[in-house]
């Protein structure tokens, strides 16, 4: 692109909005050497990462790029042998440990199911250079301080060192501390000269002292003496610093040694560390500037949706449709000065550039830019001072260079096309250069005030006008962009407001000839009647979407209902079939049970009989029962929960008959089982036919006599009282008892325990206490049943 098209669209002033997102100096470098590419493939690639970045971005909330630095001259100076410093090799580390961590955390990110091809592809040449890392971290810390234990001989060499400065400040502070040598001092303190240790000594004690003179006052009345007593302990002192020096570069010799060997591999490091900081700015000022990805192409079309031009603060800017294609290449924009033509325009071309860039665009989700080879802009005044050249012959030389380089892959943009010329003259002058473009097939966006241009776009196919909107009543534009519609000058309506008299308006007119007074009158009603359409068609947008949301609840609502109805009937069909078999299983047992009872009468146990008979009968009852089917009518549920005194009845729970005594309320009644009464719910009721019940040919005894609440086996022999207990029990649950008594004395205790134990033991046995008083105390067992 021309450096002078991107400086007229302002592309440098997003490309520094866009460096203050860079995390460190190797971003920066590529977003300050950033152009717009042509080839569609590579931009959509960088449109593409851009996406990737702003997809980590929105998971993650932010992307780890700290302790990485630039480490390429360093890494450079190491290839050809040169020593690296403690800092040069501590920040090689923390890029090497940055390096390994924003590998993980893309991966990571992958990991968990995000798809990132391209920026996974960019770390994953990236092996961090770890054993190098800990070389240098076990031998210079964070301050870039070479440590003692970068080697014995350098701690060693340092604790000499401190034994040294410890004996020579010990001597030096014997001496100021000393009475006979304070009236010989300028000053009890000792200093540091030339690297030495000295004392402030008077002229006129020189002698006393001994020593070397390193320094004086600028007035000569003290001299800085090293006194004797140290000299020799600065002299060992002075050799083991030299000593430390060199075991240090020895040190950072082989520090730099290792970095060579694994510069290459780090130099590509660096280079990728780049781009993922170049690729995370452009993802960071897309958020900034809530951007989306355009859909790109190379057919010529562009369709911004909502655009704003991201050099206008937010609170100010307004969003605008721009269309390019569609069976159009060409729009001619018209309408008043301080419109927003110019904006428009710029927003056109610098949007492109950027998506172009790699940048997402201001713009709603689906807007398209077309990738073009060459972009050209004639816009502003670029009146050339230096070669006196007037406005218009400046736009002039400035679209006789565009005409020459302009071909179908190519976005033009002009800005008051034949302005600055006689009237006549610049309108026939933008005909035929805006055919000359046209028909070499680039994409046209131009701005203009000539009438003549306004019907351009009805002569020709493949133009189409537009223009940016005026309020006359608030003498205001509204910067809104009509596609579709030319403006009018709204001169006439603009002075009248004004309060121009109205015979002067009237004359004004007249002046104008009939030709263009018809224009303006058929603008007028294509901008009345655009107005009606776009208020009819957003009454019908909004209708059709609360149709349209209606309808979709209505049918979420029936595949909802729908759902849940075969759910039901699968349900009800499973349990159904579930408790068919369930039930033929336990009446086919029963029935061998009781055949095998008739093979041996006598080892049938009466509590068994009838055990049997009502497990049976509670069989077959359900067998016939329509429990299986879902209740279809309110009827059959009414029917089956009321009933009427003396109502003959089944208690489906215990499988028992009796007849209704009474109606305790709508939900409950008082049932007669045998020689019991009992409250039982209406659900758990069901009525039976006054006849005489077909039973099953099974020769079976009932039981003889009602069973009581109590058993009384005092006197009873151990094990026959042990047969008692079990056969009461089964008496005892089969007439619905909650509570029986167990009567065995108190006696040895044998008897008691014994029933304990059975009652304990027994499945249906609740709980076991002693009587209370008044229930018989030790001597009775009262079981609480199940």
């Amino acid at each position: 692109m021309l450096k002078r098209v991107l400086n007229i669209l302002e592309y440098d002033k997003v490309v520094e909005q866009l460096s203050e997102h860079a995390a460190s100096s190797l971003g920066l470098q590529l977003i300050k050497s950033l152009e717009p590419e042509s080839r569609l493939e590579k931009v959509k690639e960088w449109q593409r990462e851009t996406d990737e970045g702003a997809t980590v971005l929105r998971l993650k909330g932010h992307f780890p790029f700290g302790g990485i630095t630039d480490i390429r001259a360093s890494l450079k100076r190491s290839k050809i042998g040169g020593m690296l410093g403690p800092k040069e090799l501590i920040n090689i580390a923390g890029t090497i440990r940055g390096t390994r961590i924003v590998k993980n955390f893309i991966l990571d990110i992958v990991e968990e199911g995000t798809k990132l091809p391209l920026l996974s592809e960019i770390v994953s040449y990236m092996e961090p250079e770890s054993q190098l890392e800990r070389s240098i971290e076990s031998c210079i810390d964070d301050s870039g301080h070479v440590m003692d234990s970068a080697s014995e001989t350098l701690r060693s060499v340092r604790s000499q060192m401190r034994s040294f400065d410890s004996r020579i400040k010990e001597k030096l502070e014997n001496i100021i501390r000393s009475s006979g040598h304070l009236k010989k001092l300028s000053e009890a303190i000792v200093t540091i000269r030339n690297g030495r240790y000295v004392v402030p000594v008077k002229q006129e004690y020189r002698a006393a002292f001994g020593g070397i003179v390193h320094d004086q006052s600028a007035s000569g009345a003290t001299l800085f003496i090293e006194p004797q007593s140290v000299v020799d302990l600065s002299n060992k002192l002075n050799e083991a610093k030299a000593r430390e020096k060199h075991e240090i570069e020895k040190i950072l010799n082989k520090l730099s040694e290792q970095t060579a060997a694994a510069a290459d591999s780090l130099l590509d490091h660096v280079e990728r560390l780049a781009k993922l900081d170049f690729i995370f700015a452009k993802a960071k000022y897309a958020k900034q500037i809530k951007a989306t990805r355009p859909k790109l192409n190379d057919k010529g079309d562009i369709y911004l949706k909502k655009a704003r031009h991201p050099l206008i603060p937010a609170d100010e800017v307004v969003p605008i449709d721009i269309i390019l294609g569609d069976g159009y290449r060409a729009m001619i924009i018209t309408g008043p000065n301080t419109g927003g033509k110019t904006v428009t325009l710029k927003t056109t071309g610098l949007l492109t550039l950027m998506a172009q860039s790699g940048l997402h665009i201001p713009c709603e989700e689906g807007s398209v830019i077309n990738v073009y080879k060459e972009i050209f802009a004639d816009i502003g005044d670029e009146q050339s001072i230096e070669q006196s050249l007037s406005t218009f012959s400046s736009h002039m030389t400035n679209i006789i260079d565009i005409l020459s380089k302009v071909d179908h892959e190519s976005l033009v943009l002009f800005d008051e096309l034949g302005a600055g010329t006689d009237p006549q003259e610049g309108a026939a002058l933008s005909v035929a250069i805006l055919d000359d473009v046209f028909y070499k097939g680039a994409s046209v966006v131009a701005t203009t005030h000539y009438s003549e241009l306004k019907a351009y776009a009805y002569e020709r196919e493949g133009v189409i006008n537009a223009s940016v909107e005026f309020d006359v009543q608030s003498l205001r534009p509204t910067y809104k962009l009509l596609i579709g519609v030319p403006g009018r000058s709204n001169a006439f309506e603009i002075s009248r407001k004004l309060g121009l008299p109205e015979r002067i308006i009237e004359q004004a007119k007249s002046q104008i000839d009939t030709e263009t007074n018809q224009i303006d009158q058929m603008i007028a009603s294509l901008e009345q009647n655009r107005k009606q359409a776009e208020a009819a068609n957003q009454e019908a947008n909004q209708m059709k979407a609360e149709i349209e949301e209606q309808r979709n609840q209505l049918k979420n609502e029936l595949e909802k209902f729908e759902r849940e109805k075969r759910r039901l009937l699968n349900e009800a069909e499973a349990k159904a079939k579930e408790k068919i078999q369930k039930i033929k299983a336990e009446a086919e047992n029963i029935i061998n049970e009781l055949r095998g009872y008739q093979q041996n009468p006598e080892k049938i146990k009466e509590h068994k009989l009838i055990d049997a008979k009502g497990r049976l009968e509670h069989a077959l009852d359900a067998l016939s029962e329509p429990e299986a089917k879902v209740n279809t009518t309110a009827k059959t549920n009414e029917e089956r929960t009321s009933f009427s005194p003396g109502q003959k009845v089944k208690v489906l729970s215990f499988g028992q008959k009796g007849h209704i005594v009474e109606k305790l309320n709508p939900k409950e009644y008082l049932v007669q089982i045998g020689i019991m009464k009992m409250n039982i719910p209406a659900s758990d009721l069901k009525a039976i036919k006054d006849e005489k019940e077909t039973k099953p040919v099974v020769n079976v005894r009932t039981a003889k006599s009602a069973t009581k609440t109590e058993l009384d086996l005092r006197g009873e022999r151990y094990e026959d009282a042990m047969i008692k207990v079990d056969r009461y029990l089964d008496q005892a649950l089969l007439s619905g008892y909650h509570q029986v008594s167990i009567i065995h004395g108190k006696g040895t205790g044998a008897l008691r325990k014994g029933v304990q134990n059975k009652l304990k033991n027994h499945p249906r046995v609740k709980s076991v206490r002693f009587g209370g008083a008044g229930e018989g105390g030790s001597g009775v067992t009262i079981a609480e049943l199940k």
